[in-house]
């Protein structure tokens, strides 16, 4: 049995959303056990010059959007970088959610080797779509995953490694 780049993206991305949401949900419950003010707790970052916790999730909604419209050659909807809340951070994680849910797996099918191209950052990168998959998107889409749970932790939130694995 082989895996397509869908069975490889699209689950992961989603199942990652869902995780991304319920730590949000742990972060809120925290905030208001502590009488903190949510506010704070989304401006959250491990070093000055990385991105908030806002900032990770929409780099995380952007890297699953992105990948799987690249993967599946089709237009992302467009999501500006506006959110200023826990309330607009969980919409759109549900909108990119939507999204996914929109891409079929045929959209995929036979696309292993087909160019993609980035330029993040001014540089331009050409990929075959099954290594963009392996060696871009996944591991970036993870990366600010983790990092939204980083910064959760540095602030106290009670998370652990079955809040990240969650649904295993």
């Amino acid at each position: 049995m082989s895996l397509s780049l869908y069975d490889v993206s699209v689950p992961a991305f989603s199942r990652g959303l869902d995780v991304l949401s319920h730590l949000l949900d742990k972060g809120v419950a925290y905030a208001d056990e502590q009488g903190l003010d949510h506010s704070v707790l989304i401006a959250g970052r491990l070093a000055p010059d990385m991105y908030t916790l806002i900032g990770q999730v929409q780099s995380a909604s952007d890297a699953a959007k992105f990948g799987a419209a690249r993967l599946a050659a089709i237009t992302p909807p467009s999501f500006p970088d506006t959110e200023t809340s826990v309330d607009e951070l969980r919409s759109r994680i549900l909108k990119t959610q939507d999204f996914l849910r929109s891409v079929s797996p045929e959209s995929m099918e036979g696309d292993e080797e087909r160019e993609i191209v980035i330029r993040p950052g001014g540089r331009e990168l050409t990929f075959t779509a099954r290594d963009y998959l392996r060696g871009f998107v996944l591991p970036n889409f993870y990366f600010h995953l983790t990092t939204a749970y980083g910064i959760l932790r540095n602030q106290g939130v009670p998370l652990g490694k079955m809040d990240y694995l969650r649904g295993f």
